[in-house]
């Protein structure tokens, strides 16, 4: 018995170790292309000042819950983009406080009396109200209460335009941001959707609609968050997109093509992660049909978010996440390991899986693997202090070398006490606020039926 655990342990270890040199690999490689990516973002502006006259019309679709705090700032917001032909749609899914009423007395909007088609299923309408600022048509629709995707489904039926983009009610957009994200599509008419760089509000100074200096704030929790999105938008996503593989068009911020969407079924209003969701129908449809397409990501494509900067708001948020990530990837298991999706299957669902998904899991096991190993004397255990702390310096430096690829494409200028307050961010979101998420991720499953259709909520600053 005791020779079968020791065998057990043992190789628990030895997976643990492997397991962390490929994430090492994989996000070495990630900042290795972001770099190149970057590199050539004068041939992209180059290419923008070629195409800025061509404009594709587009709908803003606002889904939003009780969102008076921040809904009157985001609609102006979205007023002042530099684009020439939008529409902005605002559903209002029944909201217990006055959000349809502040748009609609600071924007004088009348009612209307519009039939929706509802071609994609969602809850029904109770009332319209429309105005025409400046040379935008602002739509707001009020409807009975069935989540952000039910909510998502009534904008699509209610748009005029071919193509939507779906954003939070809390976040904003630079002004030039609808002009860089559907570059990829005039690019690449084979394009069916497009996500944007996600930037942390409380990180940006904006002027004149534009994102001017970038600081990392003094709370230690939005700190770390910073560098976690960074790690994801200029690292595994421009990967990902280099072989059509991402799987999230972030909620917070995409573009996509409405009649594909509507095929594909539209949104799943019994998932809580809608942006990952939607991106694998996407692939699934697409793949099942033979349809030649792109999912691209567009990193000069701004859009800014509140982080949470209470520890019970993150803990709510990645909750939702990584429940929302286990719904998407169980209604789409199909993609597993199937030959039809190629690189999606083989490489970007099974980084998902092992990386994203199943982590929790395995770096808890792997990390009492390696102490029961050094109990058991089966382990070197100056091997392995000197492993880890190796591991540890390597992740900061990559993680500081996003942050400063970040920089570089922003145009932003940095102190010397900046980079060394971001070196110890780095340090402190790498030893602790990734375990930290490892912890809250275990407990994504804990009341289950009760919240899997609740819209997630964070204290405004």
């Amino acid at each position: 018995m005791t020779s079968i655990l020791e065998k057990f342990v043992l190789f628990a270890g030895v997976f643990f170790i492997i397991y962390l040199l490929i994430y090492a690999t994989f996000t070495f490689l990630a900042v290795a292309v972001g770099a190149y990516k970057l590199r050539n973002q004068d041939r992209m502006r180059m290419l923008k000042n070629e195409l800025k006259h061509t404009s594709i019309p587009i709908s803003i679709i606002v889904p939003a819950y009780n969102e008076a705090a921040v809904i009157i700032k985001s609609v102006k917001s979205l007023l002042a983009l530099d684009y020439q032909h939008y529409e902005i749609v605002v559903v209002d899914d029944y909201s217990s406080d006055n959000t349809s009423q502040l748009l609609i007395d600071e924007f004088n909007m009348k009612p209307y009396d519009r039939p929706i088609n509802r071609v994609l299923e969602c809850q029904p309408h109770i009332a319209v109200h429309e105005q025409k600022v400046g040379n935008v048509n602002l739509t707001l629709i009020r409807k009975l209460n069935g989540g952000k995707s039910d909510a998502l489904n009534m904008g699509i039926n209610a748009c005029s335009y071919p193509y939507f983009i779906c954003m939070d009610a809390d976040s904003f957009l630079q002004k030039d941001s609808l002009e860089k994200i559907v570059q990829p599509i005039l690019e690449d008419d084979t394009t069916v959707s497009v996500g944007g760089m996600i930037l942390l509000s409380q990180c940006v100074q904006i002027e004149d609609g534009m994102a001017v200096s970038y600081k990392l704030p003094n709370n230690l929790l939005v700190s770390m968050q910073a560098i976690e999105y960074d790690r994801t938008f200029l690292g595994s996503r421009i990967l990902f997109d280099t072989f059509n593989g991402n799987l999230i068009i972030s909620g917070a911020y995409g573009l996509f093509m409405k009649s594909l969407v509507v095929a594909a079924g539209g949104y799943d209003a019994s998932n809580i992660g809608e942006d990952m969701e939607l991106a694998l129908k996407t692939h699934v449809y697409c793949r099942n049909n033979n349809i030649q397409y792109r999912m691209r990501y567009a990193s000069s494509a701004v859009c800014l978010t509140q982080a949470p900067s209470r520890l019970k708001d993150l803990i709510g948020q990645r909750k939702r996440w990584h429940l929302g990530m286990f719904q998407s990837m169980r209604a789409h298991w199909q993609i597993f390991l199937n030959l039809r999706f190629g690189v999606v299957s083989f490489l970007s669902f099974m980084y998902y899986l092992l990386y994203e998904l199943l982590s929790p899991i395995i770096e808890i096991v792997g990390f009492l693997a390696i102490i029961a190993a050094s109990h058991l004397h089966l382990l070197n255990v100056r091997f392995m202090v000197v492993f880890l702390i190796l591991y540890v310096i390597y992740g900061v430096a990559l993680s500081l070398c996003i942050y400063m690829q970040h920089i570089y494409q922003q145009n932003f200028k940095l102190s010397i006490s900046d980079i060394f307050k971001a070196l110890a961010v780095c340090f402190l979101e790498f030893v602790f606020f990734r375990y930290v998420l490892v912890f809250i991720r275990l407990r994504a499953f804990v009341g289950y039926r009760k919240n899997k259709k609740v819209w997630g909520t964070i204290t405004r600053d």
